[in-house]
């Protein structure tokens, strides 16, 4: 009997939808049958200076550069015959991700995945110049804001009897990553959140994973240093970099009745970059 993922009927939240691996977890998750949220910190449409001050550098530049995608992806992914929805939402605000979670479940009608992708990557510093004001920032997207989405959809999927929940950690979390500390914490921070929660998810139906992407081609990795991303690559057992379709590959089958017996893993999608390569 052939195996395919088959998301039909389910209903998913992807945080930091707006671009790169968050994107395109949105449209494998919505290619696999699932209605589809797209939540981010700046849609296409809100011009406000106040958004783009509130979101971090990089996503500043991305908002400068065009590379904000939100509410097209939520358009491609309806021209597909899903529903789809983007969500303004801030994830460090417990109110905007509260109401976030609310009206995903109110117009799409469930939330059965959760997918916490939201993230900060541009602190880049030796540790006696990390910034004390960018070391608490990083807390508060990366750990704070995945513990706040999975709290808000927590009582969802236990009323349902089922759930899906990816975070997103990173080869920095279980490697480490020079000039990279407060990163490198937050993403090993994100496994030990993943494994305490699918511990106390399995009594209700609800299953708990993560990716570990290594050096994947997004657009914040395209505007690397050109001799950095060579070095980067060059670790890899492959020579070059994944994909994001390579990690939403992962997360839609994470998200599937084929992994139903699978709770608590850290799945590296990272080329091999974790092999003691030469």
């Amino acid at each position: 009997m052939a195996l395919s993922i088959d998301l039909s009927g389910r209903v998913a939240l992807v945080t930091g939808a707006s671009r790169g691996i968050g994107r395109e977890d949105a449209l494998a998750l919505a290619r696999a049958g699932a209605d589809v949220a797209l939540a981010d910190i700046l849609l296409e449409s809100d011009a406000s200076p106040s958004a783009t001050e509130a979101a971090s550098p990089l996503a500043q530049i991305m908002k400068a550069r065009g590379a904000v995608f939100a509410e097209a992806t939520a358009a491609e992914i309806r021209g597909m015959g899903r529903r789809a929805l983007a969500i303004k939402m801030d994830v460090t605000d417990r109110d905007a991700v509260r109401a976030g979670v609310e009206r995903t479940a109110r117009e799409l009608g469930s939330l059965d995945i959760l997918v916490n992708n939201a993230a900060t990557l541009d602190h880049v510093a030796r540790l006696e110049h990390q910034r004390d004001d960018l070391w608490e920032r990083d807390l508060r997207v990366n750990l704070t804001g995945m513990f706040l989405c999975t709290r808000a959809a927590w009582p969802l999927m236990k009323a349902r009897g089922f759930g899906r929940v990816i975070t997103v950690s990173s080869v920095a979390g279980t490697l480490g990553g020079y000039g990279q500390a407060s990163y490198a914490t937050t993403k090993a921070g994100v496994l030990g959140f993943t494994r305490s929660m699918a511990l106390e998810g399995a009594r209700h139906g609800i299953t708990v994973n993560a990716v570990v992407p290594g050096v994947i081609a997004t657009e914040a990795f395209e505007m690397t240093d050109a001799g950095m991303r060579q070095r980067m690559i060059d670790r890899t057992a492959f020579r070059r970099a994944g994909a994001p379709a390579d990690v939403a590959n992962a997360v839609a089958f994470l998200c599937s009745d084929l992994a139903s017996y699978l709770t608590g893993i850290a799945l590296n999608v990272s080329g091999g970059i974790e092999l003691f390569t030469f």
